[in-house]
């Protein structure tokens, strides 16, 4: 189950690195008001996803960029509070938007890479997890781990594809595609989020890309 930015504690920021200054000076006071913050900036894959201060500068970005801004934050803040990468099979009723490119592939679901934090055994979710989302709870992960702010671009990239491939194997799509074939439809996926109204709060399907 995924929580929203609502669950998280109102914990007094205290003067600590680059991180907590640049909050501060957008007048945020506490870690709630972040998250809420980050959770209101609109869906954008972030111009270069390495900088640590990324989301705040573009206001926009991902559910691994902006998940991994605010696990900096904790870290300044000394706050138990982890990132992790979640595995999970995307589909139209979890990922509204996919369900047309799915369909002409004749697919049914499609794993997908998604980001969130953990705090207090709870998983908090600051992109998907709106009052009026149309989305539908993942319900279930093929796999979970903890991360770094630092590997959500090629080490992320590179478990997807595990996973996707070990998918692969084991369905039928093992015989109609490749894993070429399937990095290509899940792009597509991602392309149809873009155009979708409620990208932002949907998923990050968003900005880890095959590297060329």
């Amino acid at each position: 189950m995924m929580h929203s930015w609502e669950t998280l504690d109102s914990v007094i920021l205290k003067p600590a690195g680059v991180v907590t200054a640049a909050f501060a000076a957008v007048e945020l006071q506490d870690f709630r008001q972040a998250a809420a913050y980050v959770n209101r900036l609109p869906y954008g894959r972030n111009i270069d996803p390495t900088n640590a201060l990324a989301v705040l500068a573009e206001r926009r970005g991902t559910c691994s960029t902006k998940h991994a801004l605010l696990r900096r934050l904790a870290i300044e803040q000394k706050f138990n509070i982890a990132l992790v990468i979640g595995i999970y099979e995307m589909n139209q009723r979890n990922t509204p938007g996919v369900g047309v490119v799915l369909d002409r592939y004749g697919l049914q679901s499609l794993p997908e890479a998604h980001c969130y934090l953990l705090s207090a055994n709870k998983r908090i979710d600051v992109t998907r997890v709106t009052a009026d989302s149309a989305a539908g709870p993942i319900t279930w992960f093929m796999h979970e781990e903890e991360i770094s702010p630092d590997q959500i671009g090629e080490y992320k990239i590179s478990i997807h594809r595990h996973f996707l491939q070990q998918w692969r194997e084991k369905t039928a799509a093992g015989t109609t595609y490749t894993l070429t074939d399937l990095w290509r439809i899940r792009e597509e996926c991602i392309a149809s989020l873009a155009q979708a109204p409620s990208c932002s709060t949907l998923s990050d399907a968003q900005h880890n890309r095959a590297p060329s």
